[in-house]
């Protein structure tokens, strides 16, 4: 069924590398010194999935002091500090920036035996990311060249376009590839592309759980959810 497809849309984090765990830390140490600051509760882990995942940094940001009641301005880019929304997210992609230097990333290898398959075939692949840092993680995890297009963070702010749910930035990866949505694939790891997915009309959605839950990824469009990406490339063999 995956072979069946002209192109194919993956995103980054959770899908292609587990850099969703090096985000995961980097929003963790960085609200829990906001909320400490501010003699607030905790950052719990659920707000992750709830407020964060599949969102743009600064949307995330936005989105969880919505649910948590706290208002702050906008800010300006070169805020480094937590008196703003900018400020707070540029403190956690320091955090992150930092790690990733450190640690380095290796894409998922379930994930790479589906991008070994799909280059033997000779289909198009793009990246589709809400991340800012989309190009440093691919060129660290040696991912960098297996793709025809880019279409992060950078580039939705470049070119004026809503991201996750909203289905803009996989419509402009299909088009770069000169793919018709009805005949790509989506890949994704939040409800939030998912939802961008089918909202987009693809062809097919798949949904990777790596922590939101079958349940969610299906609820938000999946048409088929798997744990690893080398389940579709056992279900096609």
């Amino acid at each position: 069924m995956i072979d069946s497809y002209d192109a194919y849309l993956f995103d980054l984090d959770g899908v292609l590398t587990p850099t969703v765990e090096l985000h995961r830390r980097a929003w963790a140490e960085t609200f829990d010194a906001f909320f400490a600051e501010r003699g607030l509760a905790p950052y719990r882990e659920a707000e992750y999935f709830a407020s964060l995942d599949g969102r743009s940094r600064f949307e995330g940001v936005r989105t969880l002091l919505d649910a948590r009641g706290i208002p702050l301005p906008e800010g300006e880019p070169g805020d480094a500090g937590f008196e703003t929304v900018i400020g707070i997210g540029n403190r956690k992609n320091l955090a992150f920036t930092e790690v990733l230097e450190r640690d380095g990333i290796d894409p998922y290898p379930g994930s790479t035996l589906l991008l070994d398959r799909l280059a033997r075939l000779d289909r198009p692949l793009a990246v589709v990311s809400s991340s800012r840092n989309a190009e440093a993680v691919l060129g660290a995890a040696g991912l960098r060249d297996r793709f025809a297009a880019v279409v992060d963070g950078l580039v939705a702010e470049r070119e004026g376009l809503p991201g996750k749910p909203a289905p803009d930035t996989f419509l402009r990866a299909a088009d770069l590839l000169g793919a018709v949505p009805e005949r790509t694939v989506v890949i994704e790891d939040a409800g939030s592309g998912v939802a961008a997915g089918r909202a987009g009309g693809f062809g097919l959605v798949v949904g990777v759980d790596r922590g939101a839950g079958r349940d969610a990824l299906e609820a938000a469009g999946a048409d088929l959810v798997v744990t690893d990406l080398a389940e579709l490339v056992e279900a096609d063999a």
